[in-house]
């Protein structure tokens, strides 16, 4: 028992035993938000891990700051009561290149908090991290990063921790974790609805991952797994969170240049979120519950989604394998498409969904593979008449090869369950699907 208690206590991120604490006070930080603190935290950051490591602690207060570089050995810990805001100035951040060759390293990017090629650094505690992410206006298609920054960035780090804390408010991104190894992300809060690409988490071509314990309501996709690298996401456990999203709750893609293997995911609860004045993607009621994409030649492998409860969404599971071959860098070719095999998909409950149906969707030659449904009920609200049919026929006729993938791209499907095209091997027991009102579509279809 005794073995058990200290395990889980160095999976929370302690301080090893002796490490001395450092107050951001000591180092001329003030409670002031009218005031910017970024050189007091980052000289106490910076000694810390000069002397061996340790702990910088944040105490109750209201502290502005621009971005500050975490370094290794360096626990960031806010106290219940602590907030850090993010400054709503961009030339108070710091731009930042990797050496990391991604699409999302093609340029220097602004974050509020950066750790690149470090090991062993947490961020822990009660308090707040808010990155005031309205104050960034949206400029351009692609200028998350760029002139609207992330919350969270880490690139090819080792041993990260990220426990009990609350996220608000970026600029685009709340949490890009890239490269990395040995993630630990345990109990935290994120609210992100104050801006465009206001996903909630990004583990980007990642190995050992453990997620668990997370209360997300966020604008873009809520929990993102994603490969903008030839490097895969693998080896994943995330469960027992709470999410809300405008988009996807659940989503393996869009960026697939590796792609995925070994991915456990359980334990979900799919819900609208309590907010709705505001929209800046997606659908009200969200996009999809649970999408799995391949587009850019990757593969997808060995995946698990199981014990989801899903209230609303408008089209609850997407299965993709599409072919925009987009690559990890300028000017390179992709010239295969992807594969997706071996997917199991137990016990998902859906109800009051929007009445599109799902999909599962290869292209010719190329089918999705041996994927199992198992004790999936689908309740949603239908509707769809038989002069509706010619109009969602010939939406299927494009095969949309090219084009971004999304659980919404065809609209209503021919099916009020599940739309299976270039398939081979897909097994169902106990998948059930019932509707508010009368709706003329079967359950199922399937095509080549």
């Amino acid at each position: 028992m005794r073995k058990l208690l200290y395990i889980s206590l160095m999976l929370l991120g302690c301080a090893p035993a002796g490490a001395r604490d450092y107050s951001i006070l000591d180092y001329g930080a003030v409670s002031d938000t009218t005031r910017l603190s970024t050189d007091a935290v980052q000289r106490t950051i910076d000694q810390c891990a000069a002397d061996g490591g340790g702990r910088v602690v944040v105490p109750a207060g209201n502290y502005n700051i621009g971005t500050l570089v975490l370094r290794t050995g360096v626990e960031l810990h806010l106290e219940s009561g602590a907030t850090l805001y993010g400054s709503t100035r961009l030339s108070d951040y710091r731009p930042m290149r990797s050496s990391y060759v991604s699409l999302r390293t093609q340029t220097e990017t602004v974050q509020l908090i950066y750790a690149d090629s470090v090991e062993h650094v947490s961020i822990t505690g009660l308090g707040t991290i808010d990155g005031r992410g309205r104050a960034f206006a949206k400029l351009s298609w692609n200028d998350e990063g760029i002139t609207r920054p992330h919350l969270l960035r880490f690139i090819q780090c080792r041993d990260v921790v990220v426990s009990g804390i609350t996220l608000r408010n970026s600029g685009c991104w709340m949490q890009h974790y890239l490269a990395c190894d040995m993630v630990r992300i345990e109990g935290i809060t994120v609210v992100n609805r104050n801006n465009y690409n206001n996903d909630a988490l990004d583990i980007d071509g990642c190995h050992d991952v453990v997620v668990r314990g997370m209360l997300v309501d966020s604008d873009d996709d809520a929990i993102t797994l994603k490969s903008t690298s030839p490097r895969l996401c693998e080896n994943i456990r995330i469960a027992d969170c709470v999410v809300s999203s405008h988009c996807n709750a659940i989503k393996l893609g869009t960026e697939t240049n590796g792609g995925f293997r070994n991915i456990s995911i359980a334990g979900i609860v799919v819900r609208p979120s309590a907010d709705q004045k505001e929209k800046f993607f997606g659908q009200w009621i969200g996009s999809s519950a649970i999408s799995l994409e391949i587009v850019d030649g990757g593969q997808m492998e060995n995946v698990s989604i199981s014990d989801i409860m899903v209230e609303g969404t408008e089209s609850p599971i997407f299965i993709r394998l599409g072919n925009r071959a987009r690559g990890y860098r300028e000017g390179q070719v992709i010239n295969q498409v992807g594969t997706i095999r071996g997917i199991y998909l137990d016990n998902i409950h859906v109800r009051h969904a929007g009445p599109m149906g799902c999909s599962i969707t290869g292209l010719p030659g190329h089918p999705v593979e041996d994927v199992w449904l198992s004790r999936i009920h689908l309740h949603h609200h239908g509707g769809v008449a038989e002069t509706d049919m010619p109009a969602i026929r010939q939406a299927l006729a494009d095969e949309k090869e090219k084009e971004y993938p999304e659980a919404t791209m065809w609209g209503n499907l021919p099916a009020k369950g599940f739309y299976m095209r270039h398939t081979r091997g897909i097994h169902m027991d106990d998948v059930t699907v019932m509707t508010e009102n009368d709706d003329v579509r079967p359950e199922f279809i399937t095509e080549e």
